[in-house]
C-alpha cells in the first residue's frame, strides 16, 4: 500500500520523539488500547503491517504480540487534524488488554446505580476467552518478579520445579482416569493445563501454536480419509 509521505513529514512528534496511537479493532470500531510510536516503530509497522511501538518504561521498540501471540494486523493508519495522534485501525487476534480483557477500555467510571448505561462497561466474562486471560496474567508475571507468586517461583526454576510439577499434575490426572471419578478428571486436568500453560509462556509460545498444530493433524487426517493426501 503507498505511503502518503507528505503526511507522513508533517506528523507533530512530542519533546520524547513519541507520538500516541489509538488502536481501534476496524471489524467493530471498538478502542483497544493507547500506546505510543516514536518514527522507528511507526516505519517498522508501516513496512511489516503488524503493529510496533516504543516501550516509555524499557526504552525500546516491542511489537504487540511478540510473547502473547495477540497480533495486530494493521489495516489502515489515520492522523487527527492536528497531525499530532494515530487511530491505527487493526485486525486483532487474540485480546488486546494483558489483563486478558478484549479491550484496555473497561473500567467505567459511572456508579451502576446511575442511568447511563449507554457508558457503563458492558459485562464480558461470557466472551472472555479464559485461556486468553491467563495467557495474559502469565505474561505479566513473567515480566515482572512478584515475591511469594507460585506461578513466580515456577517460571524461575524452569529446569527443575516446572517440570517435576508438571510431572506431578499429569499422574494425577491418570489417578483420576483409573478411578473413573469426572469430576476428579477435570480438576485434575485443569491443574494439568495451567502448569503446562505456564511451560508455554516461559518459552514465549503462544497457546495458539498448539491450536494450530492441532488444526495440521485433524487436517492431515481428514486428507486420509477422504483420500487427498
Amino acid at each position: 500500500m503507498r505511503i502518503n509521505k507528505e503526511i507522513l513529514e508533517r506528523l507533530n512528534y512530542n519533546e520524547e520523539g513519541l507520538i500516541p496511537a489509538i488502536v481501534q479493532d476496524i471489524s467493530n470500531g471498538q478502542v483497544l488500547m493507547l500506546a505510543y510510536m516514536n518514527k522507528s516503530s511507526l516505519q517498522k509497522t508501516l513496512q511489516s503491517g503488524q503493529t510496533f511501538f516504543y516501550s516509555r518504561s524499557r526504552k525500546r521498540l516491542w511489537r504487540k504480540g511478540e510473547t502473547s501471540g495477540h497480533t495486530q494486523r494493521v489495516k489502515e493508519i489515520i492522523v487527527d487534524c492536528d497531525y499530532d495522534t494515530l487511530l491505527v485501525k487493526v485486525e486483532q487476534k487474540g485480546v488486546a488488554c494483558h489483563t486478558g480483557n478484549y479491550s484496555c477500555f473497561f473500567r467505567g467510571l459511572y456508579d451502576k446505580s446511575d442511568n447511563f448505561s449507554d457508558f457503563q462497561k458492558q459485562e464480558q466474562d461470557s466472551d472472555i476467552n479464559i485461556l486468553d486471560e491467563l495467557a495474559g496474567v502469565l505474561e505479566e508475571r513473567k515480566k515482572e518478579y512478584i515475591p511469594n507468586s507460585y506461578v513466580c517461583s515456577l517460571m524461575h526454576s524452569p529446569e527443575n520445579k516446572m517440570p517435576k510439577k508438571i510431572a506431578e499434575e499429569a499422574a494425577e490426572v491418570i489417578i483420576a482416569i483409573k478411578d473413573k471419578d469426572k469430576k476428579q478428571i477435570i480438576y485434575e486436568m485443569a491443574d494439568l493445563w495451567f502448569h503446562t500453560l505456564v511451560a508455554l509462556a516461559y518459552y514465549d509460545i503462544p497457546y495458539q501454536d498448539i491450536l494450530d498444530e492441532l488444526k495440521k493433524r485433524r487436517k492431515k487426517a481428514i486428507s486420509k480419509q477422504t483420500g487427498e493426501a
